[in-house]
């Protein structure tokens, strides 16, 4: 190990390098010079690497994935979402680590990199706010099923006298009518979540109040878990990111052995190539390639932050990239034997039984996986009891991301404020909006939220932050910054891919999304707040844009748009010492560029045909 003193422009303290597996890490110790400490690190890279499976690796896969692709035809969505992975999710993956280790800055801050482009970063944290809502809904719901597990028989495995047409679960034979539904269904519907439709009643009702003390043990939980900032975070993700592959493993095996299962696993897995030209089922998978490995929307940048600045930070990026589209398969696949073995108990097709018999949509996974357990032949509590912890842990790991994000957003931009108050504020919030997804039309609103101020805005900022990072801090720079910071050299593949093909795809799909635009079947007041949450993301981006131009101090417009756009002179790593390495070689790439420059011109004067 190497100690050494130093005292640079931002940074005063002690700096410790020392190698590791991964190369030279090092780790700033003291304070800054305006009195506040270093940004923390994760204590081993391990945490960061579980803590990112945590994130990316949970209700995007378990919860969303399988109802999107119910949604969307099944088979016919799999091919453009494994292409678009491909092509957009494991670039923009990397790219997001990349940038956020090697600043050591999170959503918004990273945007020092051209402060005109910042409103980016602040309706990234904007959008992570309206997820967080839903998300932490979800969570409350597993909650409520957690406990009704321990009940002495599971209550969504057989019919209540007041279903009409209903057939148990637990049942595993055939019915003549395709009238009947599974009693699952009805015990999410008629029991958890008192479901109503927004247009009959005329208002979303109030919140269930069982589901109401569900949310608040989760944002007590929560809160716990972060008040202490990112180190006890990444102590919890040990158990947060393993434990919940042992029970879907189970799962697996266990619902594969259902009648009609394979039925279910080959709709999903079954191409359908005339669905390849709507334009929909392409948006639905950049939509949910963004959702389950959370790119895009700022937490990835954000726990790339809080690495040491030479973790390898592409070995982890493949990894989680890899294990999130197995993980988002091996959901599938459950989810869809049990619609098949559905579909062969109540006699429906399988490929009109989201019409049928309603099971798309977000309450999907609360009908299909108790369905799954009541037919266990034996230990249907314990496993039930496994699965919904498994299910909660998952739901904790992504909720607890995505409030790290919002708290880093906000700590970036006011840092004397200390962890806990952050948490807490934003924890208050979180309830509160929570509350309204457990309502009987909270689903209603979910759609609302999800499709105007998520799905419609995500598209919108993720071309604007490819245009920044690629095209104007430039590919060739983040490639040097690659090198400087890994020692490695970038693949031709990904230059082409943040060069061109990722924002090519995510383009033109955002344009026929934008044509093909079909308004949720809500009252026209709740279409409206849609519309007002798009406005409300979308116009931080010109809003900050005004206000770096404003900040500026040279003359004339194009100028100050010019100089907004640059990076900030402490752009670069956090550490002083290491800073000034890197100001010293762009300060060397540039003269040679410079210096080529000059050699081409004259090369090109004293022969015109050199050109050509």
């Amino acid at each position: 190990m190497e100690n050494r003193s130093y005292v640079g422009d931002s940074t005063v303290g002690h700096l410790e390098l020392h190698r590791d597996g991964n190369g030279i890490t090092n780790n700033v110790q003291g304070t800054t010079e305006s009195g506040l400490p270093p940004r923390e690190k994760w204590n081993k890279s391990i945490e960061f690497l579980l803590s990112c499976v945590a994130l990316s690796v949970g209700f995007g896969n378990v919860w969303r994935f399988p109802y999107t692709a119910m949604n969307n035809g099944g088979g016919a969505f799999m091919i453009p979402y494994l292409i678009v992975l491909f092509l957009v999710g494991r670039p923009l993956y990397y790219l997001e680590m990349v940038m956020g280790q090697f600043s050591s800055r999170g959503c918004v801050k990273v945007f020092d990199l051209s402060p005109l482009m910042r409103g980016i970063g602040v309706g990234q944290t904007l959008i992570m706010a309206l997820i967080l809502g839903f998300y932490s809904a979800v969570l409350s719901i597993s909650v409520r099923y957690f406990i009704a597990s321990f009940s002495s028989t599971l209550p969504w495995a057989r019919c209540s006298p007041d279903w009409t047409n209903c057939v148990d679960s637990e049942f595993k034979g055939h019915t003549n009518s395709t009238t009947n539904r599974p009693s699952a269904e009805y015990y999410f519907k008629k029991s958890v979540i008192h479901s109503q439709s927004i247009k009959e009643t005329g208002s979303i009702g109030m919140p269930d109040l069982n589901l109401a003390l569900c949310l608040l043990f989760c944002w007590i939980c929560i809160t716990v878990i972060l008040i202490r900032g990112i180190r006890s975070s990444g102590k919890a993700a040990y158990f947060l990111a393993i434990f919940p592959y042992v029970i879907l493993l189970v799962l697996l095996v266990q619902v594969c052995s259902l009648d009609g299962a394979w039925d279910g696993i080959s709709f999903l897995l079954k191409p359908q190539w005339a669905k390849l030209l709507e334009v929909k089922v392409w948006q639905a998978a950049v939509t949910q390639c963004f959702f389950s490995l959370t790119i895009s929307l700022g937490a990835v940048i954000v726990f790339s932050s809080y690495n040491n600045f030479s973790n390898n930070i592409y070995r982890d990026s493949m990894i989680i990239s890899w294990l999130d589209t197995f993980t988002s398969l091996m959901s599938g696949i459950i989810v869809f034997a049990i619609v098949g073995n559905i579909a062969s108990i109540t006699g429906h097709d399988i490929k009109n039984i989201n019409e049928t018999v309603a099971l798309g949509g977000p309450g999907l996974t609360f009908i299909t996986y108790p369905d799954a357990i009541a037919k266990f032949d034996a230990g249907q509590n314990i496993f039930a009891v496994l699965f919904f912890l498994m299910f909660f842990l998952l739901g904790l790991g992504s909720n607890t991301g995505i409030v790290t994000t919002i708290v880093s957003g906000v700590k970036d931009r006011y840092p004397q404020l200390t962890d806990w108050k952050v948490v807490l504020v934003v924890s208050i919030y979180g309830f509160c909006t929570g509350l309204v997804y457990i309502t009987p039309g909270g689903f209603d609103v979910l759609d609302v939220v999800n499709d105007y101020g998520v799905e419609l805005t995500v598209l919108t900022l993720v071309i604007l932050e490819i245009v920044t990072f690629c095209w104007v801090y430039g590919v060739d720079r983040i490639c040097h910054d690659i090198k400087f910071m890994l020692g490695i050299s970038t693949g031709f593949f990904w230059r082409i891919c943040w060069g061109f093909v990722t924002f090519t795809i995510i383009f033109t799909i955002w344009i026929f999304s934008i044509q093909g635009f079909k308004a949720p079947d809500v009252p026209a007041g709740l279409n409206a707040f849609g519309w007002c949450l798009v406005v409300l993301v979308v116009v931080q981006v010109p809003i900050w844009a005004v206000y770096a131009v404003s900040k500026r101090t040279e003359t004339g417009l194009v100028n100050k748009i010019i100089a907004a756009s640059l990076p900030t002179p402490d752009w670069g790593p956090e550490s002083s010492t290491m800073q000034m390495q890197y100001k010293t070689e762009v300060e060397k790439r540039a003269e040679e560029t410079v210096t080529r420059g000059g050699i081409m011109d004259m090369l090109k004067r004293m022969c015109p045909s050199f050109s050509e």
